[in-house]
């Protein structure tokens, strides 16, 4: 690993200031979190909150 100019560590070879992959990691999550919040709620849970009331 080399150090980076921030001094935190780098793979060696990265290549960069690491831009491209923390582009490709934002999009990655904002993709996981978009289709969870699509999902439906499962009627279990449903059932069990309507007993809370």
């Amino acid at each position: 690993m080399k150090k980076s100019k921030r001094g935190s560590q780098e793979p060696a070879g990265s290549g960069g200031d690491g831009k491209a992959a923390d582009r490709d990691v934002g999009h990655a999550l904002r993709s996981v979190y978009a289709k969870t919040v699509s999902e439906d709620v499962p009627s279990e849970l449903l059932d069990l909150l309507g007993k809370l009331s």
